[in-house]
C-alpha cells in the first residue's frame, strides 16, 4: 500500500528495514545449520565449520549492530551459502523453519553488506517482519480515506486485536499458498495452512462477521507455483487426488477455504504476489468495488 499509494517506503522505513533484512539473513542461515544438525548433513568441507561459528556467535549480537553487517560475517555466510552441504539442506526446508526470501537475501549478501546499504523496494517487500498489536494505515483514494489494520496471526497475538473488527467494511484475510507443507513455529505438530484454515474459519463465522464481506487473499502464488511441483499438496491435505499443478492445486486450496463458511457468506478470492506491486494494484482495485458496495449498505443507499 505504501508502494502504490503512499509515494513508496520513506528514509525512516528503509532504515527500519535494513535492521530487519540484515537479521532475517543472519537468522536465515542459523536456521540451516541447526537444521543440518538435525537432518545429519555434514557441510562440504570441515573448515567450513569456522565460518559457521562466526555466523552463530554473531546472531544474538545482531540486534546491537543496528542493521550493520560485519565483512567478516557477510564473507562466511557467503562462504557457507555455497557449501554443498547447506544447499542439500536448503532443499529440504520445509522440514525446518526457514524465511520464503532465504534465497533472496543469500544472492544479494554482497550488496546488503556494502557500507551505506539502503534496501530497495525488493529487499523491503521481501522482509520478513513479524507483526506484533495492531498496525494503521491510512491512506487516501478516490475520495475516500482508506484505514488499513495490519494484525499478527500467531496465537499470541489474535486476542488483542478481535475487538478492532468490530466496525470494519471489510475483511482482508492473507494466507500463504506455499505455507501448506510447512508446520508453525510455536507448534512443530500443527500444519500452516490447518491452522490459518482454521482462523479463518473462527474469523469468517464470527457472530459480529455475519455481513461483512471477507477478502481472502492466497498469497505467495509465485513460489507456490515452484514448489507444487516437486512438494505434492497430499502432504497437507491426505484427501487430495489431483494434479500438482498450480490451477488444480491451488483450486482446491480455494474450494477448502470457501467451504469452512457456515452460512451464506461473500468471499471473494485472488492470488497474490506481494512481492509484485502490479498485481496487488490490481487485486486492491477490484476490492473497491467491494468496499464501496459495503458502505453504501451501511448507511442504507444499496
Amino acid at each position: 500500500m505504501k508502494i502504490i499509494h503512499m509515494n513508496g517506503f520513506t528514509d525512516e522505513d528503509r532504515c527500519f528495514y535494513r535492521a530487519q533484512i540484515v537479521d532475517n539473513l543472519v537468522e536465515n542461515m542459523c536456521c540451516i545449520l541447526h537444521a543440518m544438525k538435525k537432518l545429519q548433513i555434514p557441510l562440504e568441507h570441515g573448515t567450513r565449520e569456522i565460518d559457521a561459528n562466526i555466523v552463530l556467535k554473531y546472531a544474538p549480537l545482531i540486534k546491537q549492530d543496528v542493521g550493520c553487517l560485519l565483512p567478516s560475517v557477510a564473507d562466511a555466510i557467503k562462504t557457507l551459502w555455497s557449501d554443498a552441504g547447506v544447499q542439500e539442506a536448503f532443499k529440504r526446508a520445509s522440514e525446518f523453519h526457514i524465511g520464503d526470501s532465504a534465497q533472496y537475501y543469500f544472492d544479494n549478501v554482497d550488496r546488503i553488506s556494502l557500507p551505506g546499504y539502503i534496501p530497495n523496494e525488493q529487499d523491503v517487500l521481501r522482509a520478513r517482519v513479524r507483526t506484533t498489536g495492531i498496525i494503521q494505515t491510512v491512506f487516501p483514494l478516490r475520495g475516500f480515506n482508506f484505514k488499513l489494520f495490519d494484525v499478527g496471526g500467531q496465537r499470541s497475538e489474535r486476542r488483542k486485536w478481535i475487538h478492532v473488527f468490530d466496525n470494519v467494511t471489510a475483511i482482508l484475510f492473507t494466507c500463504a499458498l506455499s505455507e501448506y507443507d510447512q508446520v508453525l513455529v510455536e507448534d512443530s505438530a500443527v500444519n500452516r495452512m490447518h491452522e490459518s484454515m482454521c482462523l479463518f474459519s473462527s474469523i469468517c463465522n464470527y457472530a459480529l462477521f455475519q455481513k461483512t464481506p471477507m477478502i481472502l487473499l492466497l498469497n505467495k502464488k509465485d513460489i507456490f507455483e515452484k514448489k507444487i511441483l516437486t512438494s505434492p499438496l497430499s502432504t497437507c491435505f491426505k484427501n487430495y487426488q489431483g494434479k500438482n499443478t498450480f490451477d488444480e492445486a491451488a483450486n482446491y486450496i480455494r474450494k477448502k477455504f470457501e467451504g469452512l463458511a457456515r452460512t451464506k457468506k461473500e468471499i471473494y478470492v485472488h492470488y497474490t504476489n506481494a512481492t509484485d506491486t502490479s498485481n496487488i494494484n490490481f487485486v486492491f482495485d477490484a476490492s473497491m468495488a467491494v468496499f464501496i458496495r459495503q458502505n453504501l449498505q451501511d448507511v442504507g443507499m444499496f
